[in-house]
């Protein structure tokens, strides 16, 4: 599904991911982060694709948002969890999305 944004500016959280083969609870953390991160102050939407290379972009308002979501105690542990047990490779990237447009076919 495509996030529904709204006009530009905003800012998008880039997250890319090579994961490790242990599962021990990813999936259930990363459902439970998407549904946590929707109802943080700020949050526009989020888009995930995984596949041998997972990226989710999710998009806030601002970029004290973005910062108070990284600072979340339990986005925090999960942070933790990610960096010793799935991912052996992650880069973030946070950039301001200026300009967007769309096309939909019926």
């Amino acid at each position: 599904m495509i996030a529904k944004t709204p006009e530009p500016p905003y800012y998008a959280v880039i997250f890319t991911s090579l994961r490790t083969d242990i599962e021990n609870g990813y999936d259930e953390t990363a459902e439970r982060m998407a549904t946590l991160a929707a109802e943080q102050p700020g949050f526009l939407g989020v888009e995930s694709a995984r596949n041998e290379t997972g990226v989710t972009v999710s998009y806030w308002a601002d970029l004290a948002s973005i910062k108070a979501w990284k600072a979340h105690a339990e986005h925090q542990q999960a942070q933790r969890l990610g960096h010793v047990q799935w991912y052996r490779h992650f880069k973030t990237r946070i950039a301001k999305v200026e300009r967007d447009y769309e096309s939909v076919m019926s």
